[in-house]
């Protein structure tokens, strides 16, 4: 196929884009810096220079393209993570999955294309009441906290606009990231006792290991497949689970402990709500879908060959804290 890659210098499309070009596919990648565009053409693209908020360069690189199939990745997230302020640390990529979605529909329609993938997020986003684990058919939070309001409207915009787009459309929920390269600041975070369990934590988190997330991009597309699929690991994990291990892993001492009403007061709502109330979620209907399956299936496989290397050389006196 022809394919084209928008975002494709972010965390999953740099990943995506050789995969694409080794299957056989014809890839023509984006990204809004001209420094990256060495990059995309060492990994087998031909790149494009396109601001994916400006609707008529859009319109225009797609065309030019002549693609079967757009992939959506784009995203911005600039700083480092503020959850206290959710919202605006996410307006640049909340704008990229309202507004340059509907650049890339309009521009799938001008042209004909039938496929259309994009990227969402299951995690936060899953209602917060019943059994810990949600798949595809349980709805989204219809509360959720104040400061995340925004950011669960952009996405719900992006699923809606897609699947009800004249063309077939794939949604793929991705968990929550990790990787080579892009886990840094959350493993500070764990050295540096930052990041405490909050009340009971017994928040559930589903975890996807970035080089999984590319590989299943791939295997939906090149499947056709066609409505709304989580991309995750096969074990999602209490915080009290996951969080200590990676701690271990890192050669941290154990996280600490705050209770729920002061970590609202110091962390705000949006993180002492995830690490109590946060449902996972299953990857069972893409796995049956696909051959797919991810080469980490847990995270306890995935966090170690992250980190056990750099593990090494630290101290083991907080290990046994």
């Amino acid at each position: 196929m022809r394919i084209f890659v928008a975002g494709a210098t972010g965390a999953i499309g740099r990943r995506l884009v050789p995969r694409l070009v080794a299957g056989g596919h014809q890839v023509t990648a984006t990204t809004r810096s001209a420094s990256k565009a060495g990059l995309l053409r060492a990994l087998g693209a031909e790149p494009v220079i396109v601001d994916g908020l400006d609707g008529a360069a859009v319109g225009e690189a797609v065309a030019r393209a002549e693609p079967d199939a757009i992939v959506h990745q784009m995203t911005s997230l600039a700083g480092g993570a503020d959850l206290r302020h959710f919202d605006r640390w996410f307006s640049a990529t909340n704008a990229l999955r309202t507004q340059g979605t509907q650049h890339l529909l309009a521009a799938a329609r001008a042209g004909g294309v039938r496929r259309f993938v994009a990227q969402s997020y299951t995690g936060w986003t899953n209602i917060r009441e019943g059994g810990p684990v949600k798949t595809e058919d349980d709805p989204l939070d219809p509360n959720p906290a104040k400061a995340q309001a925004e950011t669960m409207a952009a996405i719900m915009f992006l699923e809606r606009a897609v699947l009800d787009a004249p063309l077939d459309g794939l949604i793929l929920r991705y968990g929550s990231f990790y990787g080579p390269g892009d886990s840094d600041d959350l493993v500070k975070l764990v050295r540096q006792r930052k990041m405490p369990i909050i009340g009971d934590g017994g928040g559930v988190w589903s975890w996807t290991h970035l080089d999984d997330a590319a590989a299943a991009t791939q295997a939906a597309l090149e499947a056709g497949l066609r409505g709304i699929y989580n991309v995750t690991d096969d074990e999602p994990a209490r915080v009290a689970d996951w969080l200590p291990h990676l701690a271990q892993l890192a050669g941290a001492k154990r996280p600490l402990h705050v209770p729920a009403w002061a970590a609202r007061l110091a962390a705000g709502e949006v993180a002492t709500r995830w690490m109590t109330e946060g449902r996972g979620s299953s990857s069972a209907k893409l796995r049956a879908a696909v051959p797919w399956r991810p080469t980490w299936p847990s995270w306890r496989q995935g966090f170690r060959t992250l980190l056990e290397p750099a593990a090494a050389t630290h101290t083991t006196s907080g290990r046994a804290a």
